[in-house]
């Protein structure tokens, strides 16, 4: 497959808990170019829902990562899992997706809701191997669902727990919950309003909805997870001034060669670069905030920040998942939005020291330029999955 798949999940946690019964897992192999993901669902909530789910979710990614047949894979998982005498059922069940670097997809489902695939904004049916399991409970038979399905781009590959299913449930409107049917019905009309919404953005959409389902009180852990392969979105992040002048031309050839968008983060970078095009910088003290400075405006720039401490406190909020969010409208909120809905990431850094970022009462962590962008392309990577590239100048 020629392009890119961005894999992404949601999540709402069951009101009133702390923690998630619900847990998604996802690895990407940059050398061979393969993905996995595991969505697995406890049973009940709180923390031995999450013991159960981390359990199984791990053995998947596992199993799988290592060369496994997948459906080996769930066998064994299966094999391991402790069960419930009482309800006779397992303690979690699971989906799991292997996709490879072709865009072939081989999904195993054990009890979660069946998984969707979108495809020109319509549902495609796909055909399924059931595997007998063997019989651990008298009187009850357990199945593996085995489907194998090629990707194509701007498919949309949706797989979810039975907290979005049965959301709603026993609701005037909703009384058997969010059935399959309305599912697909509220997928497809989101699809086709915007052809190119992001992994992100749909997987949110979907849990939102089946919160307001629930009346903003989540009777269950609710997680909904998206593949979406597609050509990749590419994003120039340049920051710094070349250590030689000389090489501000090339600079700026890099600058205007590259197709996708771009950010430029940093005043003399900026005046650099305002210079070889011959445009004007213009300071927009709208969103500017206490802690970060404000962003700038100029043509040909998608996002136009000051440098070390935009960039600084960029790396921090990427720390922690979502964590931005709720930020006020500011230059890193921006910057993140741009990061998120990126698939590849090319940075451009020049590697000449600001003598301003010498000054003792700046704090430490702060660091170098290059020591900063390397942190934020490290986060990318291992927890957005995204795809980088690094050139000093």
């Amino acid at each position: 497959m020629n392009g890119f798949i961005e894999v992404d999940y949601a999540q709402n946690w069951k009101h009133s808990e702390r923690i998630a019964g619900d847990v998604f897992l996802l690895s990407r192999d940059k050398t061979e170019g393969r993905i996995v993901c595991t969505l697995s669902d406890g049973l009940g909530s709180g923390v031995k829902a999450n013991v159960l789910a981390n359990l199984t979710a791990t053995m998947g990614q596992k199993f799988t990562t290592s060369r496994m047949d997948i459906v080996d894979s769930a066998r064994v998982i299966m094999k391991t899992l402790p069960t419930c005498r009482e309800r006779k059922i397992s303690y979690s069940t699971f989906t799991m997706v292997d996709i490879n670097s072709s865009g072939v997809a081989k999904i195993v489902e054990y009890d979660n809701p069946p998984y969707m695939l979108i495809r020109n904004g319509k549902v495609l049916k796909i055909e399924k191997t059931v595997i007998p399991l063997e019989n651990r409970f008298p009187g009850r038979t357990e199945q593996l669902y085995y489907s194998e399905v090629n990707l194509q781009n701007e498919d949309r590959l949706i797989f979810f727990s039975d907290g979005v299913s049965q959301s709603g449930m026993g609701t005037a409107k909703l009384p058997l919950g969010w059935r399959t049917p309305f599912i697909e019905e509220f997928v497809t009309a989101e699809i086709n309003k915007d052809r190119n919404i992001s992994a992100r953005d749909l997987s949110r959409k979907i849990t939102s909805r089946a919160l307001l389902n629930d009346i903003q009180k989540a009777k269950d852990d609710i997680t909904c997870a998206v593949v979406y392969p597609r050509k990749p979105r590419k994003l120039l992040l340049v920051s710094g001034p070349p250590i030689d002048p000389e090489n501000d031309q090339h600079l700026l050839e890099k600058y205007e060669a590259f197709t996708g968008k771009k950010i430029i983060c940093g005043g003399t970078t900026a005046g650099i670069i305002a210079e070889g095009l011959n445009t004007e910088i213009e300071t927009d003290l709208r969103e500017r905030t206490a802690d970060i400075p404000p962003l700038s405006r100029m043509e040909g720039a998608d996002l136009v920040t000051e440098g070390i401490l935009t960039l600084s406190k960029t790396a921090e909020m990427l720390e922690t998942k979502d964590s931005w969010v709720a930020m006020q409208t500011n230059a890193v909120r921006r910057l993140i939005c741009m990061l998120m809905n990126t698939d590849e990431v090319h940075f451009l850094v020049g590697t000449k020291i600001n003598e301003a970022h010498q000054d003792p009462s700046i704090p430490v962590e702060l660091g170098l330029r290059r020591t900063i962008i390397h942190r934020i392309k490290t986060i990318l990577e291992s927890k957005y999955l995204k795809q980088t590239f690094l050139e000093y100048i």
